[in-house]
């Protein structure tokens, strides 16, 4: 699989710095889970840049790039006030499933969900729904795919650009699908 420009780039220079960022980013989290949404959203939020300029040196603006995604994520989790929650229970909602509007949009972010995945080779795209959908660690990919884990990387990387590029090609803004 060639793979050339900024995911050449990506892969080379970004990727193996991957033990450094999940260290910054477990020191910054309290929910441990979140650790691995947030180098998903730092990974694309590093390849978007770089569409622009590559950036040197790699490592401090990786780092800077988390920094400021958990702070933004940070951010958002302090808007709701404690009273402003107490008032919305109050208000005694009857049930929390979301309207008409939500279901379809939901469905249409499948449909795309989908149809990136389906653009990708067959053992990329196994490698992605190993790790996103089921769960699999680096290490559990690679013994059940029978290759090495830097393959498994390899079509990790290949894979999430891929479905970043898809979802995020019509201009909008896909709410951080990817």
């Amino acid at each position: 699989m060639a793979v050339s420009g900024v995911a050449a780039w990506f892969i080379r220079e970004v990727l193996p710095l991957e033990a450094a960022l999940m260290q910054f980013l477990r020191r910054c989290v309290r929910d441990g889970s979140d650790v691995a949404d947030l180098r998903q959203d730092v990974y694309v939020r590093v390849y978007e840049a770089a569409q622009k300029k590559i950036p040197h040196p790699v490592k401090p603006f990786l780092i800077t790039t988390a920094r400021n995604i958990v702070i933004d994520r940070v951010r958002r989790e302090r808007v709701v006030s404690i009273e402003t929650v107490a008032d919305l229970a109050e208000l005694e909602i009857a049930e929390d499933r979301p309207g008409p509007e939500r279901s379809v949009i939901a469905r249409q972010e499948l449909r795309r969900l989908q149809a990136a995945l389906d653009r990708l080779s067959p053992r990329c795209r196994e490698a992605v729904v190993l790790k996103k959908v089921e769960g699999l660690t680096g290490r559990e990919i690679a013994a059940r795919m029978g290759i090495s884990e830097d393959t498994v990387d390899e079509y990790l990387a290949i894979g999430m650009v891929a479905l970043a590029r898809h979802l995020h090609a019509d201009g909008t803004d896909a709410g951080g699908a990817a």
